[in-house]
Order: C-alpha cells, then structure tokens, then sequence
C-alpha cells in the first residue's frame, strides 16, 4: 500500500460506448440497461451512456428509458465538439446532447496538430474555438463537463505546444477535468510518465487519464498517472475496447483499492466485482478471461504440489490478496476443496440464517461446480441459481412430468420457415399433447409449453421472454460443441435470468425456458400457494 496522502479520485467506466466498439459485440438498448444497472449497483461514480446521433439512435432511447432510475445519476453523455464553420447552438449534435436528459458530459476533441489538419480539415485556430466554446455551452445548460483530449499523448510528443493550449481551451471554457487520453494505445510508461508529469506542471487543472491497449500498458499507465495525482481513470470492464481493448477497471478498481489504499467502492461492493465482470461478459455474449487478474477464474486456482500445500497452510505464501475481496475464490484445480464465500453471499438473500458449516453448503458448492465445469454460468442467471438451492433443499413439489418433445422445421417453396413444437406433459392423472406454431424452434418451444401449463398456472401469461443469447462454449468442436443458453424473463415486476447448457441447442433452450417458468412458478409460491415445479 502507498504511503502517500490519497488526493479525491472517481472511476469513468466507458463500458457502454468504447467497450461497446469492441470487434464482435453490438449492445441492444436492453442489453445497456441492465449493464448500466449492474455499475450502478457496483458503485461506478460514472457510466458513459454513450453518443445520440438521432432521436431514433439506441444511445439516446438508452437516456430516454435510464431517465427516473437510481443509475441516471451516474449516467454522462458523450459527443464531440462542434463542427467547424457553425455556432454550437445550431450543431445538431450538440442538441441532442442537451435534449437526452443527462445533466452530464464528456466532449471529446483533437490534441494533435496532424489530426486537425487531415481529419478535421480546418485551422489550429478554429480548433481551438472549437473546443472552448463547446465545453463553455454545455457548461450553461449540464452540471458537469469533461473534456478528453483525444490524441493527447500522440499530439504531444509532435508539438507539445499546441496539445496543450487543447487543454488551455478546454479549461476557459469552463471543462470540470481535463481526461488526456492515450487514444492509439502506443504510449510506453517510460514516455507516458514524462508527458503526463510536463502536463501537470503546465496546467493547472484537475487532470484524468483515459488509456488503450495496444502496447499492453493500458492498465500499468492509468496506474502511474493516479500516482502522479490524476484525479479519474476511465476504462471499461474487463478491457472491453476497441482494437487491444480499453483500460481494464476490474484490474484498476481492486489495484487502486487494496494496493495504493483508496475507498473507491465499499468493501461490500469490491465483493461484487468478479460476479460483475462476469455479468458483463455474459450480457455481452464472449467467454469470461479465466486468467484475467483479481477476477478470472485462474486468478486463485492452485495446483497440487508445493503451491497447493503452501497456500493450505498460509495462503498469503501464494496469493496477493484474499479472493474473497473481490467476490472471488481459492481453487484447488484437483481435489475437491474450494471457498465458499462467494456461495454464502450468493446464499445470503435466499438462506440470511445459514452457516457456512451446515452441510447443505458443501453439498451445494459440489452441485454448482459441477455444473460449471459442464458450461454453466449462474452471474446472469439469479433465477436458475435459485432454483438449484431450492432442490438441494428438498423444497420442490412435483407439479408435472415431460414426457418428450419434438420440434420440426420446414422450409417452404414461396421461402417462408414454418417452425412448430409438439410437448408432452403429465399433470397428476392428466396428459398433454400440445403442438404450437412460432418465429423458429425456440419461440415454437416456448408458446407450446405455456399453451400446455397456463390451464393450470394463469399466472405464467404473465412472463415476457425479455432477451435470448446463445454462447457457443468451444469453438474447436464446431457444430458439436455444447452451447449455453441465457435467457432474462420478466413478469412485469421482477426480471431474472435463466441459463441451459446442452450439446443440442434446442435442449439447451428447453432446459433455460423450463428454469424461468419454474422461478415465476416459485415467486408466486409465496402468495398464491401455487405448487413449484420439480427440476428435471
């Protein structure tokens, strides 16, 4: 830990705008909601909605719906400077930006001579008219403006001088922090350390740090300017970004916390951090970095040998800090031993009394790594998770039998796909043989076993298939390779997400609907004294 006395310090997660930029991924409006939701819960000081570039565009139905939430507050729109040759009160953009609701900004703008030249086509000068009289119009209608200086260490390095009357600029226009921003990533320590010390001896301004990773050294930069009083890091999770990625705030968060000694997050909320990240992979739809830092699964694995039996006896002999800190935990990749801390916190809200002691825990942990080591993931599936405790707990109440299912696809000469599924179902002495029509296999599915079920439990006309992802768990295999399926459901009052993991896509699917009418099924237990339904 740092002896230093510790300066003001917020964490800018870009997550929803840089990450989102990311080869492969594309976020929906919904997607950026529940994203936006988890940092909010995590403690983010600020989440980067991202840039409205029409009142159809998904970033501003993003505001539009994030508006009246507890995460609104913590929500900054982003945009750029006003275009060259026009009065920001006439830039479209710029509207828009004022129009979505945020009461924050970030305005980006060009720190290197050669971009404004070649890119921007236009003079050193309007560039820098550009960008004060940008900051200063938003700064009359938002609480809060930033300024990233886009290019700022490139810009530098070719003409200090200019690079910095950006930020001179940015500062009379009224900008709250000056972020300088390693925009291609190729900025060394040894180099970014020099210039970011020369600005701070140039400018007398509140300076943050926004870093790519292209050379690697994302994370080690973002670091050293904290050191050298930067007062905000942005980055997103798990380095989302483009190209190399981004600063990676699951590594920065937990490093500036319990290395250098900030209270960024409560400590109850730096637990949340793993479960977190791999929310947001799930969400995202790419596998989880087992080796990332603090938060992959690799990060407290030990083998069997001296490393094992070293953190046995002392487990700091092998591990820089407690997993348990960052929502994580100790595994032992060949015996049977593993932590339980994460469990008892997921177990908190489900079992408050329980002792990590009472045998149901170990048989619990035994069944949830299991299932993990054959492809599932319960961070973003809170309802199956339950579902699971329930069973283990003898608590299910049979309330029907499958006896099968098929599902037929038909491809038709006018081009049209007929997609139709046909349940079997045994309710006490009564049989179902139900068929329904659907937009593909797992829609078919889906209207089949609520056509089947809702006779007996009206209550299941309640729950709305939110969102659908399919996660293929090893490439290598090719259309034999087990799929995992994650589906989020809402009743109208609560969400929760249900996850199947099979070889057979259709299966895979079946098994997730299957979990998420059972968890409506065990909500409404409580009230309706509706029996539960028995896991398969």
């Amino acid at each position: 830990m740092s002896g230093k006395k510790h300066h003001t310090l917020s964490i800018y997660d870009t997550t929803l705008r840089d990450g989102n930029q990311t080869a492969g991924i594309s976020l929906s409006i919904a997607d950026k909601l529940k994203i936006a939701r988890k940092l909010g819960d995590q403690g983010i000081t600020y989440i980067e909605g991202g840039w409205p570039t029409a009142t159809a565009s998904p970033d501003y139905e993003f505001f539009r719906k994030i508006a009246g939430t507890p995460a609104h507050s913590r929500c900054v729109v982003f945009g750029s400077t006003r275009r060259k040759g026009i009065t920001c009160a006439k830039d479209p953009l710029l509207k828009l930006m004022l129009k979505c609701g945020a009461q924050r900004a970030t305005i980006y703008g060009k720190s290197w001579d050669m971009h404004v030249r070649e890119i921007l086509r236009t003079s050193l000068s309007e560039n820098l008219a550009m960008i004060s009289e940008t900051v200063a119009y938003l700064k009359k209608h938002m609480d809060t403006v930033f300024f990233d200086a886009e290019h700022y260490f490139d810009g530098y390095r070719h003409n200090p001088q200019y690079a910095l009357k950006t930020l001179q600029a940015a500062l009379d226009g009224g900008a709250d922090c000056i972020v300088l921003c390693d925009t291609n990533g190729g900025t060394l320590p040894h180099d970014f350390l020099q210039i970011f010390r020369r600005t701070r001896e140039a400018l007398a301004a509140p300076l943050g740090v926004h870093t790519h990773n292209d050379t690697g050294c994302a994370d080690a930069n973002s670091f050293l300017a904290v050191s050298e009083g930067a007062v905000q890091v942005q980055g997103t999770i798990n380095g989302l970004g483009e190209r190399c990625g981004n600063a990676n705030l699951c590594t920065i968060i937990p490093g500036l916390q319990l290395k250098y000694g900030y209270t960024l997050l409560a400590p109850e909320r730096l637990k949340m951090l793993a479960a977190t990240s791999v929310y947001v992979s799930e969400i995202v739809n790419v596998s989880h970095n087992s080796r990332q830092p603090y938060v992959g699964e690799s990060a407290f694995s030990h083998k069997a040998g001296t490393h094992a039996d070293g953190v046995r006896k002392n487990s700091f002999s092998f591990e820089h800090i407690p997993p348990e800190a960052v929502g994580n935990y100790r595994r032992f990749v060949v015996s049977d031993q593993a932590g339980t801390g994460t469990l008892l916190e997921k177990l908190k809200g489900i079992l408050p009394k329980l002792d990590k002691k009472d045998p149901v825990v170990k048989q619990l942990l035994g069944r949830i790594l299991d299932m993990e080591a054959s492809g599932y993931q319960f961070e973003a599936a809170d309802g199956s998770f339950e579902l699971i405790v329930q069973e283990v707990l003898g608590k299910f109440r049979e309330a029907f039998k499958l006896k099968g299912f098929r599902v037929i696809e038909e491809k038709r000469e006018n081009g049209d796909v007929l997609s139709e599924a046909t349940i079997k179902l045994q309710k006490g002495t009564d049989f179902e043989h139900t068929a329904a029509e659907g937009d593909g296999p797992v829609n078919a599915l889906d209207n089949a076993l609520r056509k089947a079920l809702t006779q007996f439990y009206p209550s299941l006309k309640e729950v709305k298939l939110e969102d659908f992802k399919v996660r293929v768990l090893d490439e290598k295999e090719g259309t034999a390779a087990k799929v995992r399926v994650l589906i989020e459901s809402s009743d109208g009052k609560d969400r929760w997400g249900t996850v199947g993991v099979s070889t057979n896509i259709i299966e895979a699917s079946w098994l997730a609907l299957i979990d998420s009418l059972e968890y409506k099924l065990m909500k409404d237990l409580k009230d309706k004294k509706v029996p539960a339904l028995k896991k398969k």
